[in-house]
């Protein structure tokens, strides 16, 4: 076990939290009673257990107005912060910590109100690469690195990168095997998987499009109800970033763009969001055995994949980078949530719900498809069933357990690593993570597979419509994305 004599604060202890501490506890040697619950609605049955082993336990909300004091009072130099919540402003809550000294980790990067002019603004600005512009530009103030701060690292963002990562090693070891590669470009592909240059790796591998794919089919045997939205995750969380702009990192090998994209106008441009919602901006994926439709759902691993794997030359100028983007298909019980919010005009229904005793059966099945190279495909992930995250612990579901042990595996490489400053996923060693995640991921895959998103495609009225897609290069983003002609 990793010791770590400092105190930690669990911001929010809602069902990832709840799934994060027995498991941080297996891997990080500290007292009960250096660990501290701060959560303003608590589920007191879920909570009990642990304070009556000590941890103690604050029922506060972190606002605007109480951010430094209710911190400072639960936190000093050497700390560690868990922010598990939701609707925290990042750059604010990350200057705090870097102030004072405290490390600090997050799921997702957020704002106090995501809602709050969001009628007035422009597409882009609601976009995470706005977000993550305006912590570049905070950072780019301080005259130190700081105490170590990781930023999205749950499942995705987060694992991801990471399964990104060891895909184009093993697409790598496979082409050399089979000599797709030969000669000098051989040698270039060599010589990158061993210095882990995962950009130039994948920019000589020719890969040209990364989903985040994923498919829940996690089931229960209590239906959805009228008036209820249920999940596997945070309702809360799915709505905001669903029913906001979809986001994608944008390839050098596109041609065009679809319709209703906007591009960025400063920063490195690596980007573009579309004027309609990513619950409603569907894409052609594909998972260990079969195709899905998945969602362009906006999320952090777009941009921190896309920048990760760009190669500018001397000059500052992109000449490479990949399209990059989550196709997420959840499980049934919120597909039929989301109808019902759409018929809704998005108003959240009243009751929500997220899934755990009550499913019977069922995986989730996350990982990243990384196509374009000479072997077409190839997925690296994670198919976690039911019966696999209730061994691990009771009481959880398979999505939340992979949030969990990337929270844990990122605070073991922060507390080992403690004055780093700001980092993504992609900066983290992926080896180092996974060794750590793989045990709590059931049944991990990287394999190969002929899939291409023309394979999927089919035209029901053949003369009679004109499907938007371009037959010459399967690798365009119009040939994943489902159109009103499709």
């Amino acid at each position: 076990m990793l010791p770590f004599p400092q105190r930690i604060l669990f911001v929010g202890f809602g069902f990832v939290a709840r799934c994060t501490l027995p498991i941080l506890l297996r891997h990080i040697r500290i007292a009960p009673e250096q660990i501290t619950i701060l959560e303003f609605e608590p589920d007191e049955e879920a909570i009990r257990p642990w304070t009556d082993q000590g941890v103690n336990f604050v029922r506060a909300r972190v606002e605007r107005d109480n951010l430094g004091d209710l911190l400072g009072r639960h936190l000093a130099a050497g700390d560690l912060l868990l922010d598990l919540a939701w609707n925290i402003d990042c750059c604010e809550i990350v200057q705090w910590c870097h102030d004072h000294g405290v490390l600090y980790l997050n799921t997702s990067v957020e704002l106090w109100d995501p809602y709050e002019n969001a009628q007035q603004a422009h597409p882009t600005e609601m976009t995470l690469y706005w977000r993550h512009m305006n912590l570049r530009r905070m950072i780019a103030g301080w005259d130190a690195a700081g105490p170590t701060a990781v930023l999205e690292h749950g499942a995705n963002p987060g694992l991801i990168s990471h399964f990104t990562k060891q895909a184009l090693l093993d697409i790598a070891t496979a082409c050399l095997e089979e000599k797709k590669f030969l000669g000098a470009q051989a040698e270039r592909i060599a010589q990158h998987a061993t210095e882990r240059a995962f950009n130039h790796l994948a920019h000589e591998l020719g890969v040209k499009v990364i989903h985040c794919s994923e498919r829940d089919t996690q089931i229960s045997n209590r239906p959805k109800e009228v008036d209820e939205f249920v999940n596997t995750w945070s309702v809360e969380g799915f709505r905001e970033e669903g029913t906001t702009t979809a986001e994608m990192g944008w390839g050098t090998h596109e041609k065009e763009l679809p319709p209703f994209a906007y591009e960025h106008a400063d920063g490195p441009r690596s980007q573009i969001c579309l004027a309609r919602m990513g619950i409603n901006t569907q894409v052609v994926s594909w998972v260990p055995d079969y195709t899905i439709v998945g969602m362009v759902v906006r999320h952090g691993e777009a941009f921190t994949i896309t920048e990760n794997l760009s190669v500018r030359d001397n000059a500052g100028q992109t000449i490479y980078r990949p399209t990059v983007h989550y196709a997420y298909c959840p499980c049934d019980a919120a597909i039929a949530s989301l109808w019902e919010l759409r018929g809704y005009n998005y108003r959240l229904q009243p009751r929500h719900r997220i899934m755990t005793d009550e499913i019977t059966s069922g995986a989730d099945i996350l990982g990243a498809l990384v196509m374009g190279h000479p072997l077409n495909s190839w997925w690296c992930g994670t198919d976690l069933s039911i019966e696999e995250s209730r061994r691990l612990v009771p009481h959880q579901n398979a999505t939340t357990m992979q949030v969990a042990i990337s929270v844990v595996a990122a605070a073991m490489w922060m507390i080992e690593h403690p004055a780093e400053g700001v980092k993504v996923p992609d900066d983290l060693p992926h080896d180092y993570v996974l060794g750590i995640a793989k045990p709590y991921l059931g049944n991990f895959h990287s394999l190969p597979s002929n899939w291409t998103p023309l394979t999927h495609s089919t035209n029901a009225f053949p003369g009679y419509n004109k499907p938007a897609i371009d037959e010459s290069d399967p690798w365009q983003f119009k040939n994943f994305l489902l159109t009103d002609g499709d």
